[in-house]
């Protein structure tokens, strides 16, 4: 079995969020099996392990509906893409694609580095779920981070195609040392500042927290600080403004909880990327974060101050906080890259198996 990986969404110089998905969970693919990636620039390979690669057109293309006609040439048997925007159509293989979350059908703004055209097509696509029902019916099976996930393409009917829950991964150090009680009273925020994700409230709750500071760790334009700034106490807020991962992974080991207030997510990895360093987190009470913060996370209500605070002041506890600390790591250890490369290889074989017997059948 030829396995093509689409690594074309690789950033440069740095991952985001789908960038390390894929770069982590194809370095773990190619320990149980070979594998070729697909990359549309040779600079994503300083991002990328050292595996066999070939060229592909850029992901955001205007010929990407028809990118079947490229990756055909190189006679793959089965293609993973880490986004289910591949273009599916007049391919020679099978096409496992991954829904990571289905939020911008709630939250219609588009990332923000897209091009204009892109971010055009996007809102429309987004305006009605047939498009995106069209598109992965002529996919062959789809990966999902979530139950939360899966059970809104059922709700909503997208896809007959075969659904399979893979957790993400994250790192995990090798050991991660017992922590008794927090070395400040610091909260890390890490994420957007997209309208959802409730950033004002998280800062107006700072007027009650007195001794507490509030880390935002990404990066943020000169009018969202002011805005933030205007509704916290002096002091109470820190600006890292783009933290480095090892900046992140030192803010969190330092923090009394990482925190998120947001009112709709696909999945919330800094939530666990929080848990395996040993750090409690405090989070809004929605579905997604019900079911990835596990039973021992703290829940709020995203609208209600009094609630966050009162979270907050739960882990003042020290026996509380190391019971949380302890708990959280031993809940994100189920969040790791070798196990995800194993399912997606059970489930990349399972594709390709299914389409040869579809292939003989027609014949």
């Amino acid at each position: 079995m030829k396995i093509l990986f689409d690594s074309r969404y690789t950033r440069l110089g740095r991952h985001d969020g789908i960038s390390r998905y894929g770069a982590h969970l194809v370095e773990e693919l190619a320990k149980l099996h070979p594998v070729t990636m697909l990359i549309e620039d040779e600079r994503q390979l300083e991002m990328l392990p050292d595996l066999p690669w070939v060229k592909g057109p850029s992901h955001t293309s205007i010929l990407e509906p028809w990118v079947a006609r490229v990756v055909n040439k190189y006679e793959p048997d089965v293609v993973f893409t880490p986004m289910q925007t591949m273009g599916p159509s007049g391919r020679d293989y099978a096409l496992v694609t991954t829904v990571h979350d289905l939020i911008y059908y709630s939250q219609r703004t588009p990332p923000r580095d897209f091009n204009q055209f892109v971010r055009l097509i996007w809102r429309i696509y987004h305006l009605w779920w047939g498009f995106q029902r069209s598109l992965l019916n002529k996919a062959d099976a789809h990966l999902v981070d979530s139950e939360t996930t899966r059970a809104l393409l059922e709700r909503h009917r997208l896809t007959k195609n075969p659904v399979r829950v893979v957790l993400l991964g994250t790192e995990h150090p090798e050991a991660v040392p017992t922590r008794t009680a927090p070395a400040s009273r610091d909260l890390v925020y890490m994420g957007s500042f997209m309208p959802y994700k409730n950033v004002e409230f998280l800062a107006r709750a700072m007027a009650q927290l007195p001794g507490y500071r509030l880390q935002l760790m990404s990066r943020i334009s000169d009018a969202d600080r002011a805005r933030l700034e205007a509704l916290a106490p002096a002091g109470s807020l820190v600006f890292r403004n783009g933290a480095s991962d090892a900046e992140y992974s030192e803010a969190l080991i330092g923090a009394t909880a990482l925190v998120s207030a947001s009112k709709d997510e696909g999945f919330g990895l800094p939530v666990i990327e929080a848990q395996a360093l040993g750090t409690p987190v405090l989070v809004s009470d929605i579905p997604i974060f019900r079911e990835i913060g596990g039973p021992d996370a703290g829940y709020f209500d995203p609208t209600d101050i009094a609630s966050f605070v009162a979270a907050v002041h739960e882990l003042d506890d020290p026996a509380e906080w190391a019971r949380r600390s302890a708990a959280s790591v031993r809940w994100a250890r189920q969040y790791n890259w070798p196990d995800a490369a194993k399912a997606l290889l059970e489930v990349l074989t399972e594709t390709y198996e299914r389409r040869k017997l579809r292939t003989r059948a027609r014949r």
